[in-house]
């Protein structure tokens, strides 16, 4: 006799679309959220105080300063716009914003077409040349004051190497800092042969960054170094050349350090920038109402030589920014 035994399966779970299933994440807790916002803001709070107190705190102070007459001890006068309708008058203030264009017409082309030089000169892979580029980099983080005693030294019209140089050569001495006519371009020779190395190194960088293949196809294709060079370096070079023009033309705007430390605006303030008079009308005449307005003047001519270059350089399909 057979026995039998029926097994019953187990009820099926009921199929469903995988489609129709949704996953609802959990929303932490608030206070969690809280906890983590007050975490995040303790971290950022003092990098912002710093900046609240030692850029956007003074530049709205020395806005209000520029309505002011204020000699730093005497109660402020409120005097409106009357400072900059002073500024525009004053001849002084033109003489120093002709310097500061001389400058910046001197400076920012060379400066930008050495650091190309030098960054297409380094961009080798040949013996030392990791010593080469730190050897260029050395004059950027050196400082000023040194900048200006080795300048003074170079270029003094009686014991300077400079004057040796031309008189070992048969060639009259020059005036140099002392000559109002050369002063400028002392400057300006000192400055380049400090702030080229940071383009060299942003144009090094960019010459890193272009990619092999293209160079390689160009030289496939018989193209020599010069061709390659304009046909496809210079076009990927482009929106790094927009950055480093606009970043020279700020700092040359700004000439001060290098002024200060060698002719102090002379001779015959032939090398007074607008940096350096705001900074006499400010603190050696105590003006500081009339030098902040010089300064909001400044900082509105860069902003808008600023714009007007990012503009342009979107236009012709060079962002930079």
């Amino acid at each position: 006799m057979t026995m039998t035994h029926d097994t019953e399966a187990p009820p099926q779970a009921p199929e469903v679309a995988a489609d129709s299933l949704t996953v609802v994440p959990r929303r932490p807790p608030r206070r969690s959220l809280l906890r983590n916002d007050l975490t995040g803001w303790a971290f950022v709070a003092p990098a912002m105080l710093i900046i609240l107190g030692l850029s956007i705190f003074p530049a709205v102070w020395a806005f209000v300063l520029s309505l002011q007459k204020w000699n730093g001890f005497a109660p402020p006068t409120l005097v409106g716009g009357e400072n900059y309708t002073q500024l525009m008058s004053d001849a002084e203030f033109w003489d120093a914003v002709v310097h500061t264009a001389v400058y910046v017409v001197l400076f920012v082309p060379a400066s930008v077409l050495l650091g190309l030089f030098l960054a297409v000169a380094l961009n080798r892979n040949i013996r030392f040349i990791g010593l080469y580029r730190t050897a260029i980099f050395v004059p950027f983080v050196a400082s000023a004051a040194a900048t200006g005693i080795l300048s003074t030294y170079l270029f003094s019209p009686q014991y300077g190497l400079a004057n040796n140089a031309l008189r070992t050569m048969g060639l009259p001495a020059q005036g140099w800092l002392e000559d109002p006519q050369q002063a400028m371009l002392v400057i300006a020779i000192m400055s380049l042969w400090g702030q080229a190395a940071f383009t060299t190194v942003i144009y090094l960088a960019a010459l890193q960054d272009i990619p092999v293949e293209l160079l390689e196809a160009a030289r496939i294709d018989g193209a020599n170094p010069w061709q390659t060079f304009w046909r496809i370096v210079w076009p990927e070079l482009g929106p790094v050349t927009v950055f480093v023009t606009i970043w020279q033309m700020i700092g040359a705007l700004q000439l001060f350090d290098l002024v200060y430390t060698t002719t102090r605006g002379g001779p015959l303030d032939a090398t007074k920038t607008i940096v350096y008079f705001l900074w006499e009308k400010a603190f050696k005449t105590l003006e500081f109402g009339y030098g902040s307005a010089a300064a909001y003047v400044l900082f509105a001519v860069t902003l808008l030589i600023t714009i007007g270059m990012v503009l342009y350089a979107r236009s012709r399909k060079m962002e930079a920014f």
